[in-house]
């Protein structure tokens, strides 16, 4: 005896369901995938930033090879009043772009002043090999406090000229 209703009630429904869950994993897919991207972008900006702010010091301390110095403070890079002329080694102060806080300056063993920068995110980073030789410590490091961005100060020529025992 007929209802009226269909043999096939309810597959439609089961189908939209299912085409739902489908899509709802493929879009958790696609965000993962964006985050990691994201994150990798960020990496890229940091290693940037911190060689804008090696290559700074670097400037800075060889402004003037007589009195070589180190820089005081970050400001010191932004503008540089050694000389008649302002200088700027460093166009702006750059901010972490991990944490979105401003990088921490590493002093000089001796307090000469900042020899480089740390960014302050405890992350694990994506990028373990293939960097650059200026960044070949960041091999392998276990956060991101870890790359530490530091201007190496040459060695003194009475220094150079001592053979080693």
């Amino acid at each position: 005896m007929p209802t009226g209703k269909s043999t096939q009630s309810g597959f439609t429904y089961l189908y939209v369901l299912m085409l739902i869950a489908l899509l709802g994993m493929g879009l958790a897919a696609a965000g993962t995938l964006w985050r990691t991207d994201a994150q990798r972008a960020r990496e890229a900006e940091l290693l940037f930033v911190g060689a804008q702010y090696r290559q700074a010091i670097r400037s800075y301390y060889e402004l003037d090879p007589a009195q070589p110095r180190l820089p005081q403070s970050i400001d010191d890079l932004l503008q540089d009043n050694r000389r008649p002329d302002v200088v700027r080694h460093l166009r702006r102060a750059y901010r972490d772009p991990l944490t979105g806080d401003e990088l921490v300056p590493i002093l000089a063993p001796d307090t000469q002043g900042i020899v480089g920068v740390v960014s302050q995110a405890t992350g694990r980073p994506f990028k373990i090999a293939g960097f650059l030789p200026e960044d070949a410590a960041f091999s392998g490091a276990a956060s991101y406090a870890d790359w530490r961005f530091v201007f190496t100060l040459p060695m003194p020529p009475a220094q150079q000229a001592q053979p080693s025992p």
